[in-house]
C-alpha cells in the first residue's frame, strides 16, 4: 500500500487562458448530491432515488510573491464574476513527478482576496481565489 501526503500535489490555476503559479492550497471542491428519497406503502422502507450532483466552492491560497503577484493582481481582480477559470489537481509521487490523472474543477472566479494587512503581524502574506464549480470534476 502506497500512502500520500497533503502536500504530495501540484495544484495550478488558469484563468480566461493565463497561467497563475503554483499554489499551496486548496480546500473545498467537494462533490455531492441532494438525494431523494421515497417512502413507499405498506411500511416498505425508503428506497433513494439518487439526486443532482453538486461541487462545493474550490479555494485556492499561496505565498503572495510582491514582484510576481501585485504585475497581476488588478487583472485578476478585474475577472471576479465573470473570469472562467480552470483548477488542475495533480497528485505526485514521494520524488514530485506527476502520478496518474488529475482532478479538474472549471468554473468561475468569485472572489479574489489579496493579502490581508496587520501592522502587528510577521504572518505570511496569502492571496486567495475562490471559483464556483459548474459541472462535474473531471
Amino acid at each position: 500500500m502506497t500512502g500520500t501526503r497533503k502536500d504530495q500535489y501540484d495544484v495550478t490555476v488558469t484563468v480566461d487562458g493565463r497561467k497563475f503559479w503554483t499554489w499551496d492550497v486548496l480546500t473545498g471542491g467537494e462533490t455531492d448530491s441532494d438525494q431523494l428519497t421515497y417512502k413507499p406503502g405498506g411500511m416498505a422502507p425508503a428506497v433513494s432515488l439518487g439526486g443532482t450532483v453538486t461541487v462545493g466552492q474550490v479555494i485556492c491560497q499561496k505565498l503572495y510573491d510582491l514582484e510576481r503577484d501585485t504585475a497581476q493582481i488588478h487583472w485578476l481582480l478585474s475577472r471576479v464574476g465573470k473570469g472562467a477559470v480552470v483548477v488542475n489537481k495533480q497528485p505526485l509521487d514521494v520524488d514530485g513527478n506527476a502520478y496518474g490523472k488529475p482532478l479538474v474543477y472549471r468554473g468561475i472566479l468569485k472572489r479574489v482576496l489579496p493579502p490581508e494587512v496587520d501592522s502587528t503581524s510577521t504572518d505570511a502574506a496569502i492571496i486567495e481565489l475562490e471559483v464556483t464549480p459548474a459541472g462535474a470534476v473531471t
